[in-house]
């Protein structure tokens, strides 16, 4: 067993290594976080100005799928016109949606709202023929695509829906919608929007 006098040197050689170790390693380790803190002062991303590309006029070609997740292929096309105002300084849009085409007219409605606690969009589509409004779809953009999605169901089955958005940095913008009736393991596309601004 040691003695007192020589436990008493081996603690204090301890804790002088602890207090080097602290002053070498821990403490510029903190100090580099507080610095990076600095540089990005807010390091939650802010989304409220993810939809800013949409707002204005835009012409607008649409294909549907008649008859999704059934096995047909037939699709058919639509011309039109878009506009979206901004509301709550860019946290809420509404998208009015008006085409038509070969299986008659589609006027629509989009709402789009913005959490700033959670950092997603929530998007409400609603269609003239019903006046109903769908479950929403709840995303957020990443690098420049956003993905969006909701569960609803489609001829009395349970589906999944998803919207991407890409191409949101050009004057031209894509939208597809999807369903999914496996759980999200495979997705259909049945209605594909593209845009081309009008230049104001």
């Amino acid at each position: 067993m040691l003695g007192e006098p020589v436990r008493l040197s081996c603690i204090r050689q301890c804790l002088s290594l602890l207090t080097l170790a602290f002053t070498f390693v821990v403490l510029p380790a903190a100090a580099q976080s507080e610095a990076a803190s600095a540089k990005n002062p807010s390091a939650e991303r802010k989304g409220q100005h993810d939809f800013d590309f949409e707002l204005g006029h835009w012409n607008i070609h649409l294909k549907k799928m008649m008859h999704p997740l059934s096995g047909s292929k037939e699709w058919i096309e639509f011309d039109g016109t878009s506009f979206t105002q901004k509301l709550w300084d860019g946290r809420a849009q509404i998208e009015q949606f008006e085409t038509d085409g070969a299986a008659g007219h589609i006027e629509g409605l989009t709402l789009r709202t913005y959490n700033p606690q959670t950092h997603l969009w929530y998007l409400w589509w609603a269609n003239a023929k019903d006046g109903q409004v769908g479950p929403p779809q709840v995303g957020e953009f990443k690098n420049g695509v956003g993905e969006f999605y909701a569960q609803d169901t489609l001829n009395g089955k349970p589906i999944f829906i998803r919207f991407i958005w890409s191409k949101t940095d050009t004057d031209k913008p894509h939208f597809e919608q999807a369903f999914s009736e496996d759980g999200g393991k495979t997705w259909e596309v049945n209605w594909i929007t593209d845009q081309v601004r009008v230049k104001e």
